[in-house]
């Protein structure tokens, strides 16, 4: 989905999965303050849009999701995980119950696939699901906004904002009045501060739960009857995730930040040191300079000083090991 709002003075592109709406509007920096003071809005159009309806929709997702929705109330909003056989992350949806449908967003490009899984999982519930990313876009109001929520619009309201989910012909519309437009890069940014994990950044095809603080937040530990399951539960109650998410403070002199997938060594290994983890999200945040979040083996010192390919970073504990 390419954004309209991609029109808007000084919007340009972004890369990769985030190439259909802007990384920026010429001022990263100045955009990165007015989220965090709570104006402005981020343009999520280019994510994709699932809804369940019917009168099973929340007893049946609690069969498949990894969190505990099948009381939740109206308005909640609430994040879960898909998880293959083995436990592995396959899918993660960002969702609110408004009393008669479920509204869910997810990374761009995964909804097909998603809702394939979901269509197989039916059987005799009572349930539909839809694919809604052709009419309906998501914005994102920081917290602490005081921007007019069009009526109509399904609202997920979370500690760090509101996710609107907008008929997509209102999308120019709603910007005209709701600017300033804050591009992905500010959000990303904030993000990474967060220390929020990202399909598809902070994942591969071997990430589980435990290794992103994803337990607490997207996992229901009391729950089961969910496929992966008995991968969260050995690992819960007898074992450690075998890598940790760190969040770093780059070396502010180097030009370039490093890219997703650079390799991560220790300082003290020298140049030709073994691999240790991989950079996921790399940022500049207009207090903290460069950071990144980062993958690393558990057993690497939490006092230990590290390179992120030429760079050096210094890191912070997000999940212990």
């Amino acid at each position: 989905m390419k954004s309209p709002l991609l029109s808007l003075p000084g919007a340009v592109p972004g890369e990769g999965p985030d190439e259909g709406v802007a990384a920026h509007y010429g001022e990263l920096f100045r955009e990165q303050r007015a989220l965090a003071d709570g104006t402005g809005f981020v343009d999520l159009s280019h994510r994709g849009v699932i809804t369940v309806t019917g009168e099973d929709r929340l007893s049946w997702l609690h069969l498949l999701l990894t969190q505990h929705v099948s009381e939740l109330p109206a308005g909640e909003a609430t994040e879960a995980l898909i998880l293959s056989a083995h436990g592995h992350i396959e899918h993660a949806l960002y969702l609110v119950d408004d009393g008669a449908t479920v509204w869910a967003h997810v990374e761009p490009g995964t909804e097909g696939a998603l809702i394939a899984y979901l269509e197989s999982m039916k059987f005799f519930y009572r349930v539909e699901v839809a694919d809604r990313t052709a009419d309906v876009a998501v914005v994102h109001l920081p917290a602490g906004s005081i921007a007019e929520v069009p009526e109509g619009a399904a609202v997920r309201e979370t500690a760090y904002g509101r996710d609107l989910f907008l008929p997509r012909a209102e999308l120019e519309s709603f910007a005209a009045r709701s600017g300033p437009a804050a591009g992905l890069l500010a959000h990303e940014a904030l993000r990474v501060e967060h220390h929020r994990p990202r399909l598809g950044f902070e994942t591969d095809h071997r990430t589980i739960p435990h290794e992103l603080g994803w337990i607490g937040t997207a996992v229901h530990l009391q729950k089961g009857c969910y496929r992966g399951q008995e991968t969260v539960a050995r690992v819960q109650n007898l074992g450690k995730p075998p890598r940790r998410l760190v969040f770093l403070h780059l070396d502010g002199s180097e030009v370039h930040l490093p890219a997703h997938g650079t390799g991560i060594r220790l300082a003290d290994d020298g140049p030709d040191g073994r691999k240790v983890g991989f950079v996921t999200t790399s940022a500049r945040h207009h207090e903290l300079g460069p950071v990144a979040l980062a993958l690393v083996k558990r057993n690497v010192p939490v006092d230990a000083r590290l390179v992120a390919g030429e760079t050096a970073a210094a890191q912070e504990v997000v999940v212990e090991p």
